[in-house]
């Protein structure tokens, strides 16, 4: 899948969250948006990944950046995760990955030294308008939201 450039329109998109309710990303129109995708709810580098950008929310908010999640989890699991990690952003649910093939955040890549088709953990942030300031694929779970600060210049 072709990936998202600084520049691009962000794709639009309404998705289930972790209660059932529909968010789109004109919802955020007018905030600055951090869209990170990750794997699956409750395995151990989505965890902590999940738990850096809630413990860096204020940071983020104070800064003009909403926070969501995206990943093909069903709203139930969310919910779950949502529920025992404590999180204060929305997570949204994309179980037939249309928002993650259009943000190019699925697709081949490597694990372990195999190529498979999977979630390509990525983060994509965008302006007030929804247009992409920074494009960030494989990143790392660990130490990623520090390096994101970084680059965003909030750290």
């Amino acid at each position: 899948m072709p990936r998202l450039e600084t520049g691009d329109i962000a794709p639009d998109f309404t998705l289930q969250d972790s209660t059932g309710g529909k968010v789109s990303l004109g919802d955020f129109r007018g905030r600055k948006l951090v869209i990170f995708f990750y794997p699956a709810a409750m395995t151990p580098g989505c965890t902590k990944e999940a738990c850096d950008f809630r413990d860096s929310l204020s940071t983020l908010r104070d800064a003009g950046y909403d926070v969501i999640g995206i990943s093909p989890d069903v709203p139930e699991k969310l919910a779950r995760f949502t529920e025992q990690e404590a999180l204060t952003y929305p997570l949204l649910s994309d179980p037939d990955k249309q928002v993650l093939e259009a943000y190019g955040a699925y697709g081949e890549k490597k694990l372990y030294g195999k190529t498979i088709t999977g979630v390509i953990r990525s983060t994509i942030v965008l302006d007030e308008d929804g247009v992409v300031v920074l494009p960030k694929y494989n990143v790392r779970a660990t130490g990623h939201v520090a390096a994101l600060s970084k680059a965003l210049k909030l750290a």
